[in-house]
C-alpha cells in the first residue's frame, strides 16, 4: 500500500477511524470522506503530514464522489446509517450510493472496490434497512464486478453502539427489555477483526468478487447478551419480556425523536437471526482468527460499573 491512494467514503465512523489507522500505517495516502469535516480532523495525526486528508462529499452526489475517488487505486465504502433522517433515507444512502460509488471507482480505474454491508441484507425481508443493503449490494456488483462485499454482523469495540448503549441504559433504567422475549440470536465480530478484512480484501485477488460474513468465534441470544452486560458493569436490572407488537407500539412514538433510540425497522430486525450462514465464507477464509467478546467487552464496559467514569451514582440493587 506504500504511497498508494486509497479513498474511504464513511471514515470518521465506528469502522471508518480504524481503516484509517492501518492504512496510515501501511503507507498509503487517504482521502477520508465524511459528512462533517471538522469532526473528522482526529483521523489526520494517524499519518504523517498530509498523508490522511478528511474531504467532505455528498455520497449521493455522482460528480463528488468521482473527485473523491479521482487518482485512488482502492475505495472503500463504509457509509450507512441506522435510521433515515431527512434527505438521508435508507434508499438514498444504502441503496443508490454504494452503485455511484462503485461506479465512479470502476471509472477511475480503481484496483480494488470494498463495500461494507450487513449480515441480513435481504431483498425480500419486511425491514426497510436490510432491503436497502440487499439493493445497494446488487448495484455494487453491477457496476464494479470484481468488488468485495463484506457483510458484519453486531460490531463490538471500545466505541461501539451496542454494548456501551446497553451499558449506559442499565445505569438509567432498573428494566431493561427483551425485544421479542430477547430470542433474537447474534453473532458479534470484533471492529479490528472487520478492519483487518478490509485490509485483506484489497490484499488478496482471490478476494475479487466474493462475498464474506463476518462473524465473531460466537453465537448469543439477545437475552445472553444483555445478561453479559449487567455483569460487567456489576449492575441489577430486570430483564422483561417485551412482546414485538408491543415494541412497535413502542417504537411508534420514540420515531418522532432526533435520534430515536428504536424504530418499527430496527423491531422487524429483530425477528430475524444476525448470524453468519451455513456455507458462506468467513474471516477464516481472509486468514483472519475471530475474536471473541469475552476478550474485549470487559476492558469497555468497566467505566459503566458504579464509581466508574460514566457512573450515576445508581448502585446495584
Amino acid at each position: 500500500m506504500q504511497g498508494k491512494l486509497v479513498t474511504v467514503f464513511g471514515a470518521s465512523g465506528f469502522i471508518g477511524r480504524n481503516i484509517v489507522r492501518e492504512l496510515a500505517k501501511r503507507g498509503a495516502r487517504v482521502n477520508a470522506v465524511c459528512r462533517d469535516v471538522e469532526k473528522a480532523k482526529f483521523l489526520k495525526p494517524m499519518g504523517a503530514v498530509g498523508q490522511v486528508t478528511p474531504m467532505r462529499a455528498d455520497v449521493t452526489d455522482a460528480a463528488a464522489i468521482s473527485r473523491a475517488i479521482n487518482g485512488a487505486s482502492a475505495v472503500i465504502n463504509l457509509v450507512g446509517i441506522l435510521h433515515p433522517s431527512g434527505r438521508n433515507t435508507f434508499d438514498a444512502v444504502q441503496a443508490t450510493a454504494p452503485g455511484l460509488i462503485a461506479k465512479a471507482a470502476k471509472d477511475a480505474g480503481a484496483e480494488a472496490m470494498i463495500h461494507v454491508s450487513a449480515i441480513g441484507a435481504d431483498a425480500h425481508s419486511s425491514s426497510h434497512y436490510a432491503r436497502s443493503k440487499a439493493a445497494g449490494e446488487a448495484a455494487v456488483r453491477a457496476a464494479f464486478p470484481e468488488a468485495t462485499i463484506l457483510r458484519p454482523s453486531v460490531l463490538f469495540g471500545a466505541n461501539d453502539s451496542f454494548f456501551n448503549k446497553f451499558a449506559a441504559l442499565a445505569q438509567l433504567s432498573p428494566v431493561l427489555p427483551l425485544i421479542g422475549g430477547g430470542k433474537t440470536k447474534f453473532q458479534p465480530v470484533y471492529v479490528d477483526d472487520v478492519a483487518d478484512a478490509i485490509m485483506a480484501s484489497i490484499a488478496m485477488p482471490a478476494a475479487k468478487g466474493e462475498t464474506y460474513e463476518l462473524g465473531g468465534p460466537s453465537v448469543y441470544t439477545f437475552r445472553a447478551l444483555m445478561e453479559m452486560v449487567l455483569r460487567e458493569t456489576n449492575r441489577k436490572a430486570w430483564l422483561v419480556d417485551l412482546p414485538f407488537w408491543a415494541a412497535s407500539l413502542k417504537a411508534m412514538f420514540l420515531e418522532i425523536l432526533p435520534s430515536p433510540p428504536l424504530t418499527r425497522d430496527q423491531v422487524e430486525l429483530l425477528k430475524t437471526d444476525n448470524m453468519v450462514s451455513a456455507g458462506s465464507k468467513t474471516l477464516a477464509d481472509l486468514g483472519i482468527e475471530a475474536t471473541s467478546v469475552e476478550i474485549i467487552v470487559p476492558t469497555y464496559l468497566d467505566k459503566f460499573r458504579p464509581g466508574g467514569r460514566y457512573s450515576t451514582g445508581r448502585q446495584p440493587a
